[in-house]
C-alpha cells in the first residue's frame, strides 16, 4: 500500500489503521518481553541452601544460578535457606517466603538435616515436609524435593525411617525427586569444611554438577 493510498482513506479510517499497527506490534512484542524475563526459583532450605561458611558467590544457590545460565537458561534463584532451619521452621515460612511479588515460579525443597542431626521425630518431620507440598501444590507450583540421610549415630532404624519419608512424599506428590542432596559430597574430606557437615566451595560444585539434571526436568515443567 502506497503512500498515496493511504492518505487517500478518510481520516477515522486512518486512525482506525494505525491504531490496529500498534496493538499488532504490541502483541507481537510482549511474548519477546515475557521470555526475556528469568524464571524465579526458590531454593527453600537450612544452611546447607543458605551457603553457611561460604563466600558471595560460592553458595549454592549462586553457583546453581551460575550454572543454569552458563547452559543458556534464563533464570534467578533465590536464597530461601536459613542456617539451622528444621522442617518446621521452613513450614513456618513458606507462606511469607512465597508472598513477595512477583513469586517463585518454581520451588527446590532442601529440608530435614537438622531434623536428622537433632533425632527429632521422623513422623513430625514426614508431616512438616508434607504440609510443604501440599501448599506448594494447592499453588500449582512445580517442586523438586531433595533427600536426606539421618547421621549414622542416630542408629539404623532412626536411620531407615528417616531415609524413608522423603520416598515416600515423592512417592505420593508429582515432584521432580533427587534422593539425597548431599550425594557424593558428604563424608568426603576434601569437600566438606572443617566441621565435616557444610560442604566447601568444590563440595558445593559437585552438588551442583549432579543436581543440575534435576533442576533442568523441573524448570522443564514450567
Amino acid at each position: 500500500m502506497s503512500f498515496k493510498t493511504i492518505f487517500s482513506i478518510p481520516k477515522c479510517f486512518r486512525l482506525t489503521l494505525w491504531f490496529l499497527c500498534v496493538l499488532l506490534g504490541l502483541l507481537i512484542l510482549s511474548p519477546i518481553k515475557a521470555i526475556a524475563e528469568p524464571v524465579r526459583l526458590l531454593a527453600l532450605g537450612d544452611s546447607l541452601t543458605a551457603g553457611y561458611g561460604l563466600k558471595k558467590g560460592e553458595g549454592f544457590t549462586d553457583q546453581l544460578q551460575a550454572a543454569l545460565q552458563g547452559d543458556g537458561l534464563e533464570v534467578s534463584v533465590i536464597n530461601g535457606g536459613v542456617s539451622g532451619d528444621t522442617s518446621a521452621g521452613g513450614l513456618a515460612r513458606l507462606d511469607w517466603m512465597l508472598s513477595d511479588t512477583p513469586g517463585p515460579q518454581a520451588v527446590i525443597v532442601e529440608l530435614g538435616a537438622n531434623d536428622g542431626l537433632r533425632g527429632l521425630d521422623p513422623v513430625q518431620t514426614r508431616s512438616n515436609l508434607e504440609q510443604i507440598l501440599i501448599r506448594l501444590e494447592q499453588r500449582k507450583l512445580p517442586v523438586l524435593l531433595t533427600g536426606m540421610m539421618a547421621p549414622p549415630n542416630m542408629g539404623s532404624e532412626y536411620g531407615e525411617d528417616f531415609k524413608r519419608i522423603y520416598y515416600d512424599l515423592a512417592e505420593g506428590h508429582d515432584v521432580v525427586f533427587y534422593p539425597f542432596f548431599l550425594d557424593g559430597v558428604a563424608g568426603i574430606h576434601g569437600l566438606n569444611q572443617p566441621d565435616a557437615i557444610h560442604p566447601n566451595v568444590d563440595g558445593v560444585a559437585e552438588i551442583i554438577r549432579r543436581i543440575l539434571p534435576p533442576v533442568k526436568q523441573l524448570l522443564g515443567r514450567l
